[in-house]
């Protein structure tokens, strides 16, 4: 029966990868996989999730499932992380999911079981899965304007634009904070404006928040999420915990639904158990486990800020760093835009043929759109980085 099936499109990020690993050249750089990684390229197990995995693997008497959500205490703990006290707990719904690609996954599965002509609104460009998934479950899929390849900010204008035609019953992806894969992001005026749209056109927001604390800090980057949530009467909030702690592997995700009114909350807390039932019954659990005890241990919670201070300020280093050798080398600001971004991608604007170039004669490894993995430099590495992109004209 199988020999019906067709080849499927080869990821493109696991296609770099796999050429970079490929490469025998000591001067490589990996700057596609978006993994955060620190100055000697490892990628760390954090010393507050080491702590917490010590502690339950004392405490830990069973390893039976906890319940088609998970287990309440994470969605507690995470609800206080990602909105704090913007929306009454009593109004929002919340399972745990396999990573942010389950939340995300569920968010869709959820607007279509409810509104199967919906159409969904997400930004040119955005994280390539977004769009995989919504094809695959045949979903009608508009993009907005969002990058400018001039300046490599937010082509607001054209974004608002394209809103517009935004309706009841339709959904706009919005990214919270760290915009894969451009690294531009909205202003607070600009989010203001944005929030006032939706609630003129009556579409529905899905915030998909993967980077919190990697931008301007814990509260700054959940600023967005949580006024959209406290301006509207409902939303979807696909969170991540991959990168914020670092627990990539245990996939590690939750799906928050906010609703104007406590019987709404019963209603999609009851769908979201049913969702989860049929796709994958119990999600996982360990590394929700983690997360629950860092967030409700003081100094477990103050040990991992700490250490996520450190590498966001790690990565701003980077960013500056990268954009004043490339101002020295180039005798140009323009690209000053890399030192504004925030999170780990930066989107270089260029072309997939430069990206070629810069591939084979110099050994660095990206997207072919040009997005580009800041974590993957450091100190060493970046004035290379610049050293190449300015050889190549970028």
């Amino acid at each position: 029966m199988f020999e019906t099936l067709k080849p499927q499109p080869v990821d493109g990020i696991m296609a770099i990868a796999k050429a970079y690993r490929e490469d025998p050249r000591d001067t490589k750089i990996d700057l596609g996989v978006g993994v955060y990684k620190d100055a000697t390229g490892l990628t760390p197990i954090m010393r507050s999730v080491k702590e917490a995995e010590q502690l339950l693997w004392e405490a830990q008497n069973t390893k039976v499932y906890t319940g088609l959500i998970g287990d309440p205490a994470f969605g507690d703990a995470m609800i206080g992380l990602v909105l704090g006290d913007a929306v009454p707990r009593a109004n929002i719904a919340a399972a745990a999911t396999p990573g942010g690609t389950g939340a995300v996954r569920q968010a869709f599965e959820m607007v279509k079981m409810a509104r199967p002509d919906a159409r969904v609104f997400v930004s040119d460009p955005t994280w390539p899965n977004h769009i995989s998934i919504l094809e695959y479950l045949g979903m009608e899929t508009l993009r907005y304007r969002y990058f400018d390849d001039e300046t490599r900010g937010v082509d607001f204008d054209g974004m608002m634009a394209d809103l517009r035609q935004a309706k009841a019953g339709d959904v706009v992806l919005l990214h919270g904070c760290c915009h894969n894969p451009t690294g531009a992001n909205l202003n607070t005026a600009e989010w203001d404006a944005v929030i006032a749209l939706l609630q003129e056109t009556g579409a529905t927001p899905m915030i998909d928040i993967a980077y919190q604390g990697f931008g301007d800090g814990l509260d700054a980057d959940a600023a967005a999420t949580r006024k959209i949530a406290a301006s509207l009467p409902e939303c979807l909030i696909a969170a991540s915990c991959s990168k914020n702690f670092g627990i990539y592997r245990e996939r590690t995700g939750i799906l928050m639904v906010v609703s104007a009114d406590t019987s709404a909350q019963a209603l999609n807390q009851g769908t979201l158990a049913s969702l989860n039932r049929l796709n994958y019954s119990f999600p996982p659990d360990h590394g929700a486990r983690l997360v629950t005890m860092i967030l409700q241990d003081e100094t477990l919670r103050a040990n991992w800020m700490a250490e996520l201070e450190d590498v966001r300020l790690g990565m701003l280093k980077l960013r500056e760093t990268l954009a004043g050798e490339l101002q020295r080398l180039s005798g140009s600001d323009r690209f000053g835009f890399l030192a504004q971004h925030r999170g780990m991608f930066s989107l270089l604007g260029t072309t997939p043929d430069k990206v070629k170039t810069l591939r084979e004669e110099h050994g660095i490894y990206m997207i072919g759109d040009s997005r580009m993995n800041i974590a993957g430099l450091n100190l060493e590495t970046a004035p290379l980085l610049a050293r190449a992109i300015v050889d190549v004209g970028v």
